[in-house]
């Protein structure tokens, strides 16, 4: 089997090691090439000349600019060799261009798949992510075997834009669920309990969740290296937010979580992991 991967970033990397892993031979491009070198695979020279070595290229990039520059910039995936081809964008996209991005590969002869994935850098390293896909049903099928190596539940939801949706939908529960179990432990810290037993308490509470689970150790060990950082979480509720505009619904809680996530860009602390909301609430 063979693919390309275009955005090495924290999860991209995570998800190229697990293809490799998986016996996926690789072929890689990533803005700083540097990085895709680390991987010790065959490294491409634009995103256009990787289209013509393979018929599947993952993307995972940070946001929907992001996808936009590397499909139309000079030598992107639309200059290069797209008839036949199959791009799965595991990217968290803005709803409207994801759907700008279906038409503008199919006019091109690609297929196009928004398939983006639930779960951060260590499920991605297991193959344990979640994935929701929309786009056309055969191509879906011709991708799925690569599709599987990085996800263990895939949903597929048919109807352009429907995964994007849902994605953002979702985000809205974990942005949510980390800023009330920051605030939390902040709180069970001023009322005179140890962070490590406020933790322990809520792990056999009502804060038992993935999202604890997940974050609980870099919550106690005050260790913020970025897995998923609070700048992704900022955009993708700014995202959710213009769905919500569109739908005509309020939206209440991810709103607040947004706000409190933006409160790491004065503190330059945006690229870290968003668990770090933590401490930002416990200066306030």
């Amino acid at each position: 089997m063979k693919a390309g991967f275009i955005g090495l970033g924290n999860l991209g990397r995570a998800m190229a090691k697990r293809l490799i892993s998986q016996d996926v031979e690789l072929v890689v491009w990533n803005r700083t090439r540097e990085k895709a070198e680390e991987l010790g695979v065959e490294v491409a020279d634009s995103p256009a000349s990787l289209l013509s070595e393979v018929d599947f290229v993952f993307l995972c990039l940070f946001d929907s600019n992001a996808v936009r520059s590397v499909a139309t910039g000079r030598d992107g995936l639309l200059s290069g060799e797209c008839e036949g081809k199959v791009i799965i964008d595991t990217t968290t996209n803005h709803f409207e261009a994801v759907a700008d991005f279906h038409r503008m590969f199919r006019e091109k002869g690609a297929h196009y798949l928004e398939a983006p994935v639930l779960g951060s850098v260590v499920p991605a390293s297991r193959g344990r992510l979640t994935v929701l896909v929309s786009g056309d049903r055969q191509a879906y099928e011709m991708a799925l075997p690569y599709i599987d190596k990085i996800g263990e539940h895939i949903f597929y939801l048919g109807r352009p834009t429907l995964a994007t949706r849902m994605k953002l939908i979702n985000n809205l529960v974990l942005g949510s669920f980390m800023a009330a179990i920051a605030e939390a432990v902040v709180l069970g810290e001023c009322a005179g309990l140890s962070r490590e037993k406020v933790l322990e308490i809520l792990a056999s509470g009502a804060g038992n969740s993935m999202v604890l689970n997940a974050k609980r150790e870099k919550l106690q060990n005050e260790d913020f290296s970025t897995h998923f950082s609070s700048a992704l979480i900022y955009k993708d509720l700014h995202y959710l937010q213009d769905l919500a505009r569109v739908l005509k619904r309020p939206l209440f809680m991810g709103s607040t979580a947004k706000e409190l996530f933006a409160l790491t860009f004065p503190k330059n602390l945006d690229a870290l992991d968003f668990s770090v909301v933590y401490r930002v609430l416990k200066e306030l």
